[in-house]
C-alpha cells in the first residue's frame, strides 16, 4: 500500500516525552509542598533528554488546552547535576522572570526568546549568568526585557519564590545597566524588534565574535559599527531597515557575508530605492553569497531583461541566463533568494535553487517557509496566496502545504489573520479532492489546529471557516479522538442567542453529526455538556422568530440523535420544556414535513422509556399522537413514529390509562387503520442500530396492535434492506421472539402472517446473503436517520471560507446535494 502524506510515525523519544510530560507525578516526579512538583531524587536525565522535555513542554502548553501546566515546571531543571539543559526555545506570553531565574545555573549553548512579552529586565540580569557558556540568543520580539518593573531589577541569584506577577503595562524605566560584556563565546545574536529607546551600538560592542546577526525593525542612528564585524560575520539580517547610502557603503565591506536579509514590508513607504545598480554592488562585492533576500523592494524596469531577448529554452538557474541583470555577475546560483512582494519574481530565468515570490506554488510555500517564525504578517500574505491556488488550481505540494500552513497557525495562534488565512486555506487543502493522499495522523494534526483556532477567536470568520473545515471530516469517526473538546466548542458557539445564521447552520448541522452512531457512553456525557438544553433555547429562538428553517429541523434532528436508548437525555428534554415546544411547532408549522418527522422520531426514543411514558399519557398528548396516525407527511414516517410512540404508551396496558378522552380502544382502532394503510415497500429515512425497543413488544398479548406495529416494521425493514436488517434480526434473537408471537393466542391472525414473512425473508437471506434489493444503497455510506432533513428539495447557503475578515460574503442560488455519511456534503459539489 503506497504511503499516505504525513504518514511517518512519531518518534519513540517523542511519544515518551510526552507522556512523561503529562503524566510527570507518575514518572519523573512526585507531589511536594503546596501540590508543587518535584523532582524524584533518584533522577538524573542529560541534555539530550532536558532539552527535548523543556521544548516540547513549551509547544504543548502553546499549542493543547488540555494540556495541564505546572506553575513551578521549570524548577525541576535547575540543578545542574540531575538535570542539564543546553538548548532551550521558549515563547510569547508564558515565561515569567521566574522561569528563566529557576534554570540559571544552567550552562545554556543556546537560548531562543520570542514574543516573551512577561520577561522584564530581571531577565537581562538572568541572562549575564548564561554568558561564559551562551553560543546563540535571541530575544526577538522580547521588547519588555528592556525595560524595569516597579522596584529596582534582581541580580540573578536573588530570591524571587514569592513573587507576583506584573503586567507589561506596569513597567517603567528603561533599562541602562545592561551590555552584552563577558559574552565572550556569543555567535549569534536575534535582536529583532529591539526598542527604538535602546541604542543598538552600545549594547552589542562588547561582542567581538559575531558570525550571525538579526537587527528586524531596528531603528540604527547609524551603520558603520557593523564593520567590527567584517571579518568574522556571516549571516546579517536588516528586515524593514530603510536602505541608505551608508547602510549599503557599510554592507558591501561585509565580505564575508554569505547570507544578506535587506527585505521590507512593501506596504512601508520607502525613502531610498534599490536600483539596479545597488543591486549589482552588492552582487559583484559579497562574492560568498549564498542567500539573499531583497522581498518588497520596487524594483526599477531597467533591471530585468526584455523579454524577447530572455535565453531560450525552459527555465534555468545559470547565472549566465539570468533574467535579472545584477545576478548575471554571479559566480554559481543563490541556494535561496528572496523575491516576495517585488516584480522580480515573475521572471523566467532567476539565478536560484529556492525562491520566494507570488509566481507559482513553488515560491509561495517557499515564501511561507521563510517567513512564518518571524515575519507573520508576510506569512499571511502568502497562505493567501496558497488559498488562491487550492481553491482556483491545484495544489501539487499537498503534504508541504499542509504542514506548512498547520506549522503557521501553531505558531501565531494569537495573530488573528494568520488565523483566517490558514483555516481557509486547510478547508480547501483537506477537502475531497485530496482527502485520499493524507494520512490519519495528518488529519488529526488539522483537527488539532482548526479547534486551536476556534477555541481562540469567538470573531465570525474564524469560527466560520475552523467549522467548514471539520465538515471536510468522517464524522462522528475523524472527530472521535477530540469528541468532548469539539462537542463543548460547538455547544459554546451555540450559546448566544442571536449568533451569526451562517455559523449557527454548519455548527447545529455539525452538532448532530456528532451525535449521529455514537455509544451511549459518548451521548450521555454530550447531554451533561447542556446539548440537549442548547438544542431546545435555538428551537425557542426560532419560534419566537416564527421561522422554521433548517437550524429548527437540525435542532429537533440532533435531539432525536441525542435521545436514542439515552434515558437522562430524554429525561432532560421533558425537563426543559421539550413537549411545550412540540406542541407549539406542530401549531406554527403545521405543513412542515421534516420537522414533524424528526419530532416524532424524537418522542419514540422518549416513549421508549418506561418510567417516562406516564409524562405522555395525557389527553393532549394523546390526541395529538392519535390525529397524527392519518398523516400522510413524508411518505409514511410521521404515522409510523406516532404510532410507535402509542404503542410503547399501549404496552403499559389499561390500568395505566386513567383518561375518559380520547377512548383507548378509539385509539387502537386508529393505531390499526394506520398501519393497514402503510406500503410495506415503502424506503425509509430511517437508520436502526438495534431492535431492541421493537423486539420487547413482540412476546406480549397487553397490546395486539403494539405487536402488530412491530412486526409491521420487521418486515418493511428486512424486506426492503435485507442484507443491513436480516443480519441484524438474526444476531438479536428475534427469530425466537417471531416464533413466540406464532404460539400466542393473542397474536391477531395478520400478526401471525407477516411474522412467518420476516422468517422466511432472513431464512432466504441466510441461504443467499449476497442476494440484495432495491434501496439498499439508500443506507450505503451511512445514511443516518436524523440527517435525512437535508433533502434534494432543501435550499441551503452555498458557504465559503473567507480569508479576508472584510469580504464575508454568501450565495443561496443552490440546491444542496443528498447528504449522506460524508458530512462535507453539507457544501455544494460546485465550491468555486
Amino acid at each position: 500500500m503506497a504511503a499516505k502524506a504525513g504518514d511517518n510515525p512519531e518518534s519513540l523519544m517523542t511519544l515518551a516525552t510526552v507522556f512523561c510530560l503529562r503524566n510527570l507525578r507518575k514518572t519523573m516526579c512526585y507531589q511536594g509542598f503546596r501540590n508543587k512538583v518535584c523532582l524524584r531524587s533518584d533522577i538524573f536525565l542529560p541534555s539530550e533528554i532536558c532539552d527535548k522535555l523543556v521544548n516540547t513542554y513549551m509547544e504543548l502548553v502553546h499549542t493543547d488546552s488540555n494540556f495541564e501546566p505546572e506553575e513551578n515546571f521549570f524548577q525541576l531543571f535547575s540543578d545542574p547535576r540531575s538535570t542539564r539543559l543546553t538548548r532551550v526555545q521558549l515563547r510569547e506570553d508564558f515565561v515569567h522572570d521566574r522561569d528563566l531565574e529557576a534554570i540559571r545555573k544552567q550552562d545554556l549553548i543556546e537560548l531562543h526568546l520570542t514574543y516573551c512579552n512577561n520577561l522584564s529586565s530581571r531577565s537581562l540580569k538572568t541572562l549575564t549568568c548564561f554568558r561564559e557558556t551562551l553560543v546563540s540568543l535571541c530575544l526577538f520580539g522580547c521588547s519588555h526585557i528592556f525595560y524595569r518593573r516597579g522596584g529596582a531589577p534582581l541580580a540573578c541569584n536573588e530570591d524571587t519564590e514569592d513573587e507576583e506577577d506584573e503586567s507589561p503595562a506596569s513597567r517603567q524605566a528603561l533599562e541602562t545597566d545592561f551590555n552584552f560584556q563577558g559574552f565572550n563565546r556569543l555567535r549569534l545574536l536575534n535582536l529583532g524588534g529591539l526598542p527604538d529607546e535602546v541604542d543598538a551600538e552600545t549594547l552589542l560592542k562588547p561582542l567581538k565574535s559575531l558570525t550571525s546577526l538579526d537587527l528586524s525593525n531596528v531603528t540604527l542612528e547609524g551603520t558603520a559599527f557593523l564593520c567590527q564585524w567584517k571579518d568574522r560575520l556571516a549571516s546579517l539580517v536588516l528586515y524593514n531597515l530603510d536602505l541608505s547610502e551608508e547602510l549599503v557603503s557599510t554592507v558591501v565591506q561585509l565580505v564575508n557575508l554569505r547570507h544578506l536579509d535587506v527585505s521590507r514590508e512593501s506596504r512601508r513607504t520607502p525613502k531610498f530605492k534599490m536600483t539596479r545598480k545597488i543591486l549589482t554592488v552588492v552582487v559583484q562585492r559579497l562574492v560568498n553569497l549564498v542567500s539573499l533576500d531583497i522581498s518588497g523592494h520596487m524594483m526599477q524596469d531597467n533591471s530585468t531583461v526584455p523579454h524577447f531577448d530572455e535565453a531560450m529554452g525552459r527555465p534555468s538557474i545559470e547565472p549566465c541566463k539570468s533574467s535579472i541583470y545584477p545576478f548575471q555577475e554571479l559566480k554559481r546560483p543563490l541556494q535561496f533568494l528572496g523575491l516576495y512582494d517585488t516584480s522580480l519574481c515573475n521572471v523566467t530565468h532567476i539565478p536560484a535553487y529556492k525562491v520566494t515570490g507570488s509566481k507559482n506554488e513553488d515560491q509561495v510555500l517557499n515564501a511561507i517557509e521563510a517567513y512564518t517564525e518571524f515575519r507573520p504578517e508576510l506569512a499571511h500574505r502568502a497562505i493567501n496566496q496558497l488559498f488562491d491556488i487550492a481553491r482556483i488550481q491545484h495544489c501539487s505540494q499537498l503534504l508541504r502545504a499542509l504542514q506548512l500552513v498547520i506549522a503557521a497557525l501553531k505558531c501565531h495562534k494569537y495573530d488573528k489573520s494568520i488565523q483566517v488565512t490558514g483555516s481557509a486555506a486547510l478547508f480547501y487543502l483537506t477537502n475531497t479532492e485530496y482527502r485520499s493522499d493524507q494520512s490519519v495522523r495528518l488529519r488529526r494534526e488539522v483537527i488539532q489546529v482548526v479547534l486551536n483556532g476556534m477555541e481562540q477567536y469567538q470573531e465570525v470568520t474564524v469560527q466560520r471557516n475552523c467549522c467548514l473545515t471539520l465538515c471536510n471530516f468522517s464524522i462522528p469517526e475523524e472527530l472521535e479522538f477530540q469528541y468532548s473538546r469539539v462537542n463543548q466548542l460547538l455547544l459554546k458557539i451555540l450559546e448566544p442567542a442571536r449568533q451569526d445564521e451562517s455559523i449557527q447552520r454548519i455548527a447545529v448541522h455539525l452538532c448532530n453529526a456528532l451525535v449521529c452512531q455514537v455509544d451511549n457512553h459518548h451521548k450521555e456525557a454530550v447531554g451533561k455538556m447542556g446539548f440537549v438544553k442548547t438544542m431546545l433555547n435555538l428551537i425557542q429562538k426560532k419560534l419566537q422568530d416564527r421561522m422554521c428553517d433548517q437550524v429548527m429541523e437540525f435542532s429537533w434532528s440532533a435531539l432525536w440523535n441525542i435521545t436514542d436508548e439515552t434515558p437522562d437525555n430524554c429525561q432532560m428534554f421533558l425537563n426543559c420544556r421539550g413537549m411545550s415546544l412540540f406542541l407549539e411547532c406542530l401549531q406554527e408549522f403545521p405543513d412542515k414535513q421534516e420537522l414533524h418527522r424528526n419530532m416524532l422520531g424524537l418522542l419514540g426514543n422518549v416513549a421508549e422509556v418506561k418510567a417516562l411514558r406516564p409524562q405522555l399519557l395525557t389527553p393532549q398528548f394523546i390526541t395529538v399522537f392519535s390525529n397524527l396516525l392519518d398523516s400522510k407527511a413524508d411518505g409514511i414516517e410521521v404515522s409510523y413514529n406516532a404510532c410507535g410512540v402509542l404503542s410503547h404508551i399501549m404496552f403499559d396496558g389499561p390500568e395505566v390509562w386513567s383518561m375518559d378522552e380520547p377512548r383507548r380502544d378509539t385509539v387502537m382502532d386508529k393505531m390499526w387503520d394506520a398501519i393497514q394503510s402503510w406500503d410495506v415497500s415503502s424506503r425509509r429515512n430511517i437508520n436502526y442500530r438495534s431492535f431492541e425497543p421493537i423486539l420487547r413488544l413482540l412476546p406480549q398479548g397487553i397490546s395486539p396492535v403494539s405487536q402488530h406495529w412491530a412486526t409491521w416494521a420487521l418486515y418493511n425493514l428486512v424486506s426492503v434492506y435485507p442484507s443491513k436488517y436480516c443480519p441484524l434480526l438474526i444476531k438479536e434473537g428475534g427469530i425466537s421472539l417471531l416464533e413466540k408471537v406464532l404460539e400466542l393466542d393473542s397474536s391477531q391472525p395478520e400478526t401471525k402472517d407477516m411474522a412467518r414473512k420476516v422468517m422466511e425473508q432472513c431464512e432466504n437471506f441466510k441461504e443467499d446473503p449476497m442476494e440484495t434489493n432495491h434501496g439498499q444503497e439508500d443506507l450505503d455510506g451511512g445514511l443516518i436517520r436524523t440527517l435525512c432533513s437535508w433533502s434534494r428539495d432543501s435550499e441551503t447557503l452555498n458557504f465559503l471560507p473567507v480569508k479576508d475578515p472584510l469580504s464575508v460574503t454568501f450565495s443561496c442560488s443552490c440546491k444542496t446535494s443528498w447528504f449522506r455519511g460524508n458530512s462535507s456534503e453539507i457544501l455544494h459539489s460546485g465550491l468555486s
